[in-house]
């Protein structure tokens, strides 16, 4: 028996909406240990010290190789592509014909006409589709995250290094001064003997490299990385505290990806019914389209460049005009937290349970923002930032209530209750939450804004 398409999938249920509310697919992915120490000190480090984040195994790899490679990659980003030359990095964005958010993910440029696309599915297979459906003269390699994958360890490994400690760590560990690097450019160390390739990265506002390399040298790598951190108070931080660091940069993992119109008919067949996710939150439409975004209405308007032809070039220069929706913090009343917590201790029926330091509960979650009892936006991620000591989402609202300071609520939990695995009886609670910048770290913003 083959398996069945996305596309059966929701002919057989009646709608996407109702195929990936019950969806039983894992929330995210994250195969690594969930803590080394605890995800308090572990999210600590990388404001106080070093983080080392162990980024082997959670994403997929795409790569994309061949003499039209380059064309492919431009023909559905959104992103410029002049100067893009082997050692530079980017995070890369594709949209549909009318422009809306199908997904992103980082696009290393390793060698002239040889590309890595590193991240979630969503963009991956939608590059994978066309680039065997259209006429590119390319050769692909999956490399599936570690969960999925069938068998074998990754052909990859990937360290992260984030921190005040690690660029004096770098230097240590290779013995000769950093050279002068761009954000998301790639320079090349010696360390335990092996050739590392390493990206100039900053994911919560600190200076950071992402070192990688064939996985058979990952062990002497990750040896040396750990003896010599020791001098610069290294700190392993696990899949709890990794999970929470897109909250402070700002990134939104994952949105709902807008491929349920007729025109995707073919490309639903062409994908699994597993090939998603799950969908959870207090939205409740049973338009697919309402869930759908933007680059603009979650972060993206400065990457989109109309220098060249794209799929969803036109729709978007309209909606660069008048975007109606921005990106925003939502840092969520204390007391309210509270009391949503505090119910699961309480006679009758309690909130939604709150998870830390994540709070997601499904591959897209989705809640409402409201204000005076109409929505206003929609909530995407959510957690809490034990360096901030506040419970945030990542959210994006109408533009008039995007000013820091304006009261908004998050509606938390599911009404009608869905089967997904991880959603037990409860009832729905209103949530207050003031709006901040995003990101809301100012050591984030403004390392941001430098590069």
């Amino acid at each position: 028996m083959g398996v069945e398409s996305l596309e059966s999938a929701i002919q057989r249920v009646g709608s996407p909406v109702e195929l990936l509310r019950n969806s039983t697919y894992r929330p995210m992915t994250f195969p690594v240990a969930p803590e080394f120490t605890n995800w308090r000190s572990e999210q600590q480090s990388w404001r106080s010290s070093c983080a080392l984040l162990d980024q082997s195994h959670h994403m997929t790899d795409l790569y994309i190789s061949g003499t039209d490679a380059l064309r492919l990659l431009s023909d559905f980003g959104v992103n410029t592509f002049k100067n893009f030359t082997a050692g530079k990095a980017k995070q890369y964005v594709a949209v549909n014909q009318d422009g809306h958010f199908i997904g992103d993910a980082i696009l290393f440029a390793l060698e002239d006409d040889l590309f890595d696309v590193v991240g979630h599915k969503t963009v991956i297979n939608w590059l994978q589709y066309n680039a065997e459906k259209g006429d590119y003269d390319v050769t692909l390699e999956r490399d599936e995250n570690s969960y999925d994958r069938p068998s074998g360890p990754p052909k990859l490994y990937r360290y992260e290094l984030q921190g005040p400690t690690a660029k004096s760590l770098v230097e240590k560990l290779t013995g000769e001064p950093l050279p002068d690097i761009k954000f998301f450019n790639m320079t090349e160390f010696t360390i335990a003997g092996h050739r590392v390739r390493a990206l100039r990265h900053g994911m919560a506002g600190q200076p950071g490299f992402e070192l990688f390399g064939p996985w058979a040298e990952g062990e002497d790598v990750l040896a040396a990385i750990l003896e010599v951190g020791k001098e610069f108070d290294l700190v392993r931080a696990g899949a709890k505290a990794y999970s929470t660091a897109n909250l402070e940069s700002g990134w939104i993992p994952t949105a709902v990806p807008a491929i349920f119109g007729p025109e995707m008919a073919d490309y639903r067949e062409w994908l699994g019914a597993d090939a998603l996710g799950s969908l959870g939150g207090s939205m409740d439409s049973a338009e697919i389209t309402d869930y759908y975004v933007t680059p603009y209405d979650i972060g993206y308007g400065r990457t989109v460049k109309f220098d060249h032809d794209f799929l969803g070039r036109e729709a978007l220069e309209k909606i660069a005009e008048n975007a109606e929706r921005t990106k925003v913090t939502l840092v969520w009343n204390s007391d309210d937290v509270a009391a949503a917590m505090r119910s699961l201790f309480e006679a009758g029926t309690p909130a939604k349970y709150l998870e830390l330091p994540k709070s997601r509960y499904a591959f897209f979650q989705v809640d409402k923002v409201v204000r005076n009892g109409e929505q206003v936006g929609m909530s995407l991620d959510l957690g809490y930032i034990v360096n901030e000591q506040e419970f945030v989402s990542l959210a994006t609202v109408d533009k008039a209530l995007a000013e820091p300071g304006t009261k908004v609520s998050v509606v938390w939990g599911e009404q009608p209750v869905s089967a997904k695995p991880a959603v037990e009886r409860h009832r729905q609670v209103e949530i207050r939450a003031t709006v901040a910048p995003a990101p809301y770290v100012y050591e984030v913003r403004d390392n941001y804004r430098k590069s």
